[in-house]
């Protein structure tokens, strides 16, 4: 979800270190045991779809502010928040997701920012980070020692930050921690991408900056030293961080390739490895078009076979034909299954079977996307949508997040807070 750009200042090289400490305690002014706003589960009247996914459970507190992005590992899930009031700051949620009816635990302030976009655990759940705007920009790094508290270690800002960090993917590349800043552009000076080591968590360290994107970069993937990037109407680029063979480091990226998608506006990207049958062909791309939050949204999916890295090109596509329309947002994947799982706004929740080959088809199940004449394979008319999720719900939702974990499906609301639904099978 986009914001209007502010002003943002040149490089300062400032980094600013909290010493460890608590970071944790109803620091909301909600009542967390409580319910606001109506918060209900309940499903609608009408005849739910076909294929509906089955609905765990909702939040116990509905949030009176704006739900954002969710992190899930083990028991625990973490959101976020978005445009809130500069005096009130911003809060992360923390929840017990063991059972069907996930229960809200915490709340955690976060001063100087005014969305907490992103959130992310690192991949030993030894750390969370969060990426916050509006300026001064800043990540965020708070121990996971005892994950129902996080502790402070860090909060790394300077000019580069500046004026907010939009996403902040995490990932190793070598065996070492990095995170993956997408900086705001604002006014003459353009959106630009900051690599961040965190191998030290307490000393972050900015190890990489470059100008790109239009007029966005948006958020990045990373896997096996391989760096996507998803550049808005500059496509999406894919860069050597230390595994593409080509001699990149996280300091030294070297781009592969680049490919522009179907309408531009490359929101998000997926790089898929199956585990069972080998294939890394296909990486997947989430479009953000316009949208009213609560109300409607637009952009597809588009499928980049990437088996050619130099030259990646895009095959197919999925998109929600409805009225009013739906957009995709964020992904997560079950991949030994093979699911792509799809946050889609008003569009609830969408489970693809991306398993096999995408960029075969015949002419029946071919159209074309939106404002394009040249058809590609349609995802939807290969029988590949497997779930629909909260389309069968009496209360609007809009989804921004997503997460498979465990054989469940977490989706972050932001009209409603949470949500717990089963995962769906082949």
């Amino acid at each position: 979800m986009r914001q209007a750009s502010h002003r943002r200042g040149r490089a300062l090289g400032a980094l600013l270190l909290l010493a460890l400490g608590m970071a944790c305690g109803s620091d909301d002014t909600t009542d967390p045991l409580g319910s606001t706003n109506g918060a209900t589960c309940g499903a609608s009247a009408g005849a739910p779809p076909a294929n509906a996914m089955t609905v765990l459970g909702c939040g116990n507190f509905k949030p009176s502010r704006t739900t954002a992005e969710i992190a899930v590992r083990g028991t625990l899930a973490y959101t976020t928040t978005w445009g809130n009031a500069a005096a009130a700051a911003s809060v992360f949620y923390i929840w017990d997701v063991s059972g069907n009816v996930p229960a809200l635990l915490d709340s955690v302030k976060v001063d100087n920012a005014t969305t907490l976009g992103d959130v992310a655990v690192s991949d030993d759940g030894a750390y969370l980070v969060v990426a916050t705007e509006r300026a001064p920009g800043s990540i965020v790094i708070y121990s996971l020692t005892n994950p129902r508290q996080p502790q402070l270690v860090s909060i790394f800002s300077n000019g580069e930050t500046n004026p907010g960090v939009h996403t902040a993917e995490i990932g190793r590349v070598n065996g070492k921690l990095y995170g993956f800043l997408a900086i705001d552009p604002v006014a003459s000076t353009p959106a630009k991408l900051v690599i961040v080591d965190l191998s030290s968590p307490a000393s972050p360290k900015q190890v990489f900056s470059q100008f790109i994107g239009n007029p966005f970069v948006h958020d990045t993937f990373v896997r096996d030293g391989i760096l996507f990037l998803a550049l808005w109407n500059a496509g999406v680029a894919i860069w050597d961080i230390g595994g593409g063979g080509k001699g990149g480091t996280p300091a030294a990226p070297v781009e592969l390739g680049r490919v522009l998608t179907a309408n531009g506006e490359a929101h998000n990207v997926w790089w898929f490895k199956d585990p069972i049958t080998g294939s890394a062909k296909y990486a997947f791309v989430g479009e953000e078009g316009p949208a009213s939050i609560g109300v409607s949204s637009t952009g597809d999916i588009h499928v980049l076979d990437v088996s050619n890295m130099a030259s990646p090109r895009e095959v197919a596509y999925y998109t929600v034909p409805s009225s009013p329309t739906s957009g995709t947002h964020n992904f997560s994947m079950d991949e030994p299954n093979g699911i792509l799982y799809a946050a889609y706004y008003n569009g609830g929740v969408r489970a693809l079977d991306v398993r096999g080959d995408l960029g075969t088809c015949t002419d029946a199940q071919k159209s074309s996307p939106r404002n394009q004449t040249v058809p590609l394979c349609d995802l939807t008319k290969m029988g590949r949508e497997l779930g629909v999720g909260l389309k069968d719900r009496a209360d609007p939702v809009y989804v921004w997040g997503v997460q498979f974990l465990g054989g469940s499906v977490f989706a972050s609301d932001m009209l409603n807070g949470i949500w717990k639904l089963r995962a769906v099978s082949r």
